[in-house]
């Protein structure tokens, strides 16, 4: 028999945040950043992003790393300008099911983001629908920069379990990156694979 879902874990990006990654890609190669697609992408992310996602490189290493690989002058507005393109707005709808299913539900945030992209969506957050803060719809949220690991890899599934004490079984994680949905399963959480035409208001989450 399957344990009772006490638990949902939700992604970000492509979740509950619309992204568009050909924006932040077109940006970068006006900027004269070649082939950006193939070291960063939704799939993906070469040393630098990966560094930066887990905060093992700073915002002004970045800006640096970032200015060698271009063939123009470019200014840290700019890189952020075009990094944060990728980033539309919120689902609205999806969120207004948050509150619905906190009733029933802990509710926890697992991003992979970075302190620039962070600091960009909290904006933009409560700008977009007035509130305070994105975090007071969850348990707990876990940034990768925060915490120092970054999915697809096992540790931070593991280090959400040791933090919140959850079990895998009893937790729903729900991703729109299937690498991602896969190392949940290999770790006996309950999954669901969030497809582009979907909306997490629109599933059954008591069926999954």
């Amino acid at each position: 028999m399957m344990a009772q879902t006490k638990n949902i874990i939700f992604d970000l990006g492509g979740v509950l945040l619309n992204l568009d990654f050909q924006k932040t890609i077109d940006a970068f190669e006006k900027l004269g950043l070649q082939n950006f697609e193939n070291m960063f992408s939704q799939f993906k992310a070469d040393e630098l992003f990966a560094k930066l996602e887990t905060g093992r490189l700073t915002e002004t290493e970045f800006y640096e790393a970032v200015k060698k690989r271009t063939t123009q002058e470019i200014t840290e507005a700019a890189i952020d300008d075009a990094w944060n393109a990728l980033i539309l707005d919120f689902r609205v709808e999806s969120l207004s099911l948050l509150e619905k299913l906190a009733a029933d539900y802990k509710l926890y945030l697992l991003s992979n983001t970075n302190s620039i992209h962070l600091k960009y969506f909290k904006k933009l957050f409560t700008h977009q629908t007035g509130k305070p803060l994105l975090d007071d719809y969850f348990n707990k949220a876990w940034y990768s920069n925060e915490v120092g690991l970054r999915k697809p890899g096992a540790g931070i599934f593991e280090f959400a379990l040791k933090d919140e004490n959850l079990l895998a079984a009893e937790t729903l994680f729900i991703d729109d990156t299937l690498i991602n949905i896969e190392t949940a399963q290999q770790l006996g959480f309950k999954t669901h694979h969030l497809l582009p035409t979907e909306r997490i208001e629109l599933l059954d989450i008591d069926s999954i």
